[in-house]
């Protein structure tokens, strides 16, 4: 897990192939235009997917994992205090792995939690459980999804 601001996403680009166009993505696009929904970027290899809601609480939010996909969140709006807790690590499955959505669902309680601020992002690897959209407030945020 990652937590930077985009001012800083050149010096992660090294760490994957596609993370160079995927944070040229973020820089070059005007994201308060987009509308809420799935957006391409580089077909299957990189999309993203814009949402505008109301922030849920801690004990609504649901820990998370991808296996195909790694999740770059910039939040635009609002705060979004993501959880975070290595995957290896929960044990409260609450759903068997969904391939054609990449996601399975956890009862766990992170170890931790972000206050990820407007400009902010947190990468979120394969082996990183999270559980996003907490707040008080709205949240509007852009996850970028690249593939592993």
């Amino acid at each position: 897990m990652i937590l930077d601001t985009l001012a800083n996403a050149d010096q992660y680009t090294a760490l994957h192939p596609l993370f160079a166009p995927a944070f040229a993505f973020l820089r070059d696009t005007d994201l308060m235009a987009l509308a809420p929904g799935v957006h391409a970027v580089q077909g299957e290899q990189i999309f993203s997917i814009v949402e505008a809601c109301t922030g849920r609480t801690r004990v609504d939010a649901k820990l998370e994992c991808h296996r195909r996909y790694i999740d770059i969140q910039l939040v635009l709006e609002g705060i979004d205090e993501m959880g975070w807790k290595p995957l290896a690590e929960c044990v409260e499955p609450v759903t068997d792995y969904d391939a054609a959505r990449d996601i399975r669902f956890f009862n766990d309680a992170p170890a931790s939690w972000i206050a990820t601020l407007p400009g902010s992002f947190c990468l979120f690897y394969p082996d990183d459980a999270h559980a996003p959209l907490v707040s008080a407030g709205s949240i509007r945020k852009v996850v970028v999804k690249i593939a592993v």
